[in-house]
């Protein structure tokens, strides 16, 4: 089996454009490649908050996946901390810069892109994912539907519930609590408003950097 601490590689995107209409500047892609790419191609994304490493409990000889039998190619989510995300990209340092809104579109377009000009492929057996990664599933069939044959989303969905909205909004004011401020909600692209702890200007109100305090303080409640 392969190990998890395999390193990963990275695509670079350039200045991708994204579906909101923003660029995201610089971009790369993360991942991993398991097996021989004679064998029939497997696009199994990550989840949300998953590393690519978080991918491979499924894969090794007599697991479904198995790099023997399949090339499998698993690309990481902007904003999973390998492919490009706020703690990497080139506006990381500047206080307030918000990173741009980034969909299902975005991630599955990108892929594209690493798998038939990276990788050099012109189709696939199959789409797999988990939890967000059966959306990217769902998103691959509709998007890119001449280029896998099988879509395989699994405990996941097409567009995130109401209640998954509202439990991932539960855990961000328990983090916001510690600036004094608010969400905007997840409409919102994450804006927060109103708070002592927010620096103004055109970022809604929030800054991001965070004192050591406001860490250990956020954290201990989310």
């Amino acid at each position: 089996m392969t190990s998890p601490t395999q390193a990963y590689k990275t695509y670079p995107l350039g200045d991708f454009a994204l579906q909101s209409g923003t660029t995201l500047p610089s971009a790369h892609l993360a991942y991993l490649t398991l097996g021989s790419p004679t064998n029939p191609a497997i696009i199994y994304p990550t989840w949300y908050s998953g590393l690519i490493a978080s991918n491979l409990w499924l894969t090794g000889p007599n697991l479904t996946l198995n790099p023997d039998k399949y090339y499998i190619i698993i690309p990481a989510l902007f904003g999973n901390g390998e492919s490009t995300s706020p703690s990497n990209w080139i506006h990381k340092d500047e206080g307030g810069k918000r990173f741009p809104e980034v969909s299902f579109y975005d991630n599955v377009r990108a892929q594209h892109v690493l798998v038939t000009e990276g990788l050099g492929l012109q189709g696939a057996r199959a789409v797999v994912g988990w939890s967000m990664g059966a959306g990217q599933a769902f998103q691959w069939a509709t998007q890119f539907p001449g280029f896998v044959e099988l879509a395989v989303p699994f405990c996941g969905s097409a567009r995130t519930s109401l209640h998954n909205r509202v439990f991932l909004e539960g855990v961000k004011a328990a983090l916001l609590g510690a600036k004094r401020s608010s969400s905007g909600g997840v409409c919102e692209s994450g804006h927060v408003v109103g708070g002592g702890g927010g620096a103004g200007g055109d970022d809604g109100g929030y800054s991001a950097v965070w004192t050591e305090e406001e860490r250990r303080v956020g954290l201990k409640a989310l």
